[in-house]
This record gives C-alpha cells, sequence and structure tokens, in this order.
C-alpha cells in the first residue's frame, strides 16, 4: 500500500484508480496548464501548442500519470469512504467535518498530486491502521453525532421571529431584572 513520506499508509494501492480528471483540464478538453503557466514548462506548453493545447490524456488512450503536470485535488463535501457529508457553521472556528487526504506525495517518486474528501474519522483510521478508502464503511456514531450537532444549529439559523416578537421578548427580560 501507498505510503506518506513519514511511513504511515495512505489507504490505497494505486492513487491513480482513485483520481479525478486533471484539475488543468477545461470543458473543451484543453491544457489550461499550459495555456497559463508556460513558462514553468516551456517544452510542455510548446508541444501542447503544437496540438492546438489539447489535454494529454484527452485522446483517452493515453492515461492521467502519463502527464507530467496532471493534478486531482478533490473538492467534495462528503467522505469519499463512509459518506458523511460536510456541514460548516459559518463564523465558527470548528474544525472541518470532511478534509483533504492526500493519496500521492511529491517526493514519494512522482510529481502528481491526488487527493480525495474523507471525514476525520476516517482519515484517522486510514492513517493509524490497515483501513482502506475502498472500504464499505459507516460512518462513526462520533461523526454523525458532530454532523447532526452542526444541523441542528444550522436549522435554528433558519428559524424566524419578527420584530414584535423580538422586541417583546428582551423587554420581557428587561422587566423581569
Amino acid at each position: 500500500m501507498e505510503r506518506t513520506p513519514e511511513g504511515t499508509s495512505v489507504g490505497v494501492d494505486d492513487p491513480y484508480e482513485f483520481a479525478s480528471p486533471c484539475d488543468h483540464l477545461t470543458g473543451d478538453g484543453r491544457c489550461r496548464f499550459a495555456l497559463d503557466h508556460a513558462g514553468h514548462d516551456p517544452a510542455f506548453a510548446d508541444e501542447r501548442r503544437a496540438a492546438d493545447y489539447a489535454c494529454v490524456a484527452a485522446d483517452g488512450e493515453t492515461q492521467w500519470r502519463d502527464c507530467p503536470h496532471y493534478r486531482s485535488t478533490a473538492s467534495d463535501r462528503a467522505c469519499r469512504r463512509c459518506g458523511l457529508e460536510e456541514v460548516r457553521m459559518a463564523h465558527e472556528p470548528a474544525r472541518p467535518l470532511v478534509e483533504e487526504h492526500h493519496l500521492s506525495y511529491h517526493d514519494r517518486g512522482t510529481s502528481h498530486e491526488i487527493t480525495v474528501t474523507l471525514c476525520r474519522w476516517c482519515h484517522a483510521k486510514v492513517h493509524n491502521s490497515f483501513a482502506r478508502i475502498d472500504d464499505d464503511a459507516a460512518p462513526v456514531p462520533e461523526a454523525v453525532a458532530a454532523r447532526e450537532d452542526r444541523r441542528s444549529k444550522e436549522q435554528a439559523e433558519f428559524g424566524f421571529s419578527s420584530a414584535r416578537e423580538r422586541y417583546d421578548a428582551s423587554s420581557r427580560s428587561a422587566d423581569e431584572t
């Protein structure tokens, strides 16, 4: 199984099995890296320009791993392993329920960054045990409780009270003191 630079498991044998399309891929199949960052790799940019900036893997025959600038970073809002959905609370410094998890590391022989999203609990299991990303897993009770606590707070924010109700409640509080 792949390992981090510190030697802990990343939960997969082949990161490319879990990789999404390249972050540099445009909607029309062109390589945004060659268009926007030609100075970082002029030879690559020249090669892509000669091919009308077509993505290296756009032909369907070449694989993502063959592109020197492939990058796939997750933007999902649910855990890839157990499905726990993120609930973010605005204006609160609470740690996210779902975080980005690296499947490949630059200093481990690849220049490709590949990430997926995992909840904090699955993330810990993958790094601290033999858990795999493709395990058939359900959210742990602590994760469900944290998500539901946030949902309750979120629903309370949606509650409506008229100005009259708020005024009456505040004037009753002032009268009682």
